[in-house]
């Protein structure tokens, strides 16, 4: 181990397997154009999501391909949108329970759940750690580090609001994945950016992907800002 990597603390990134792939893409390009060092996780059901709207197929073996392909794409379908460098990522397998981030002295930042289904939501509660993307989430809670949940589902029954209370209480961020329009979203992708926006602003990241209010009246009818 070289000494830059001695100093290495990176964001774990867990993607669930809810809707919304587009959030987990905006929010792993802003981490990555704010110089942070990105660990990701992708549960099983993620990849099947994520063949479902980007028509992406995410392995194992080569997740670095496709993860810059699913990166690259805007969330309007268009490819190679964006180019973000991928030098400080690294991918852990969700089965692979010997993983750094399954251990407390595994040096992190904090972890971001985006999208969260409610089966993660439920799992990350109770402590159930069936995969890898729970236990680094039940590791992040109890060594008091930051966690943001990004929920996204619609209707949510009494036992999911349970769940999200138990995770608030436990010191997560709980940030449902509600797109504002106060900031003049023209394009899907500034709704998108957004909602990513708002994870990164509960985790403490510096970004730019939408205009913050300033107490003027009129703003949203403004073009929003350029990406």
């Amino acid at each position: 181990m070289n000494a830059g990597e001695k100093q290495r603390a990176p964001w774990i990134v867990g993607v669930s397997g809810a809707s919304g792939t587009p959030y987990a893409a905006a929010v792993l390009r802003a981490l990555i154009a704010a110089g942070e060092s990105v660990d990701l996780v992708v549960s099983r059901a993620a990849r099947l999501t994520l063949l479902d709207e980007t028509g992406i197929s995410f392995r194992d073996a080569h997740w670095r391909d496709d993860l810059g392909a699913w990166l690259a794409r805007g969330a309007d379908g268009k490819p190679d949108a964006f180019a973000p460098g991928l030098d400080d990522v690294r991918y852990w397998s969700p089965g692979d329970l010997a993983a750094g981030p399954s251990s407390g002295s595994y040096r992190v930042k904090g972890m971001l759940i985006v999208p969260a289904s409610t089966a993660c939501v439920a799992g990350v509660a109770l402590g159930l750690s069936k995969d890898l993307l729970q236990r680094a989430a039940s590791v992040t809670l109890k060594e008091r580090r930051r966690l943001v949940v990004a929920v996204r589902e619609t209707p949510l029954n009494g036992q999911t609001l349970r769940h999200l209370v138990a995770l608030d209480d436990a010191g997560a961020s709980v940030v449902p994945a509600s797109p504002g329009f106060y900031a003049g979203a023209t394009h899907i992708q500034d709704l998108v950016d957004f909602v990513a926006g708002r994870v990164l602003d509960a985790a403490g990241v510096e970004h730019g992907l939408y205009r913050r209010w300033k107490g003027e009246l009129g703003g949203g009818a403004a073009p929003a800002p350029t990406r």
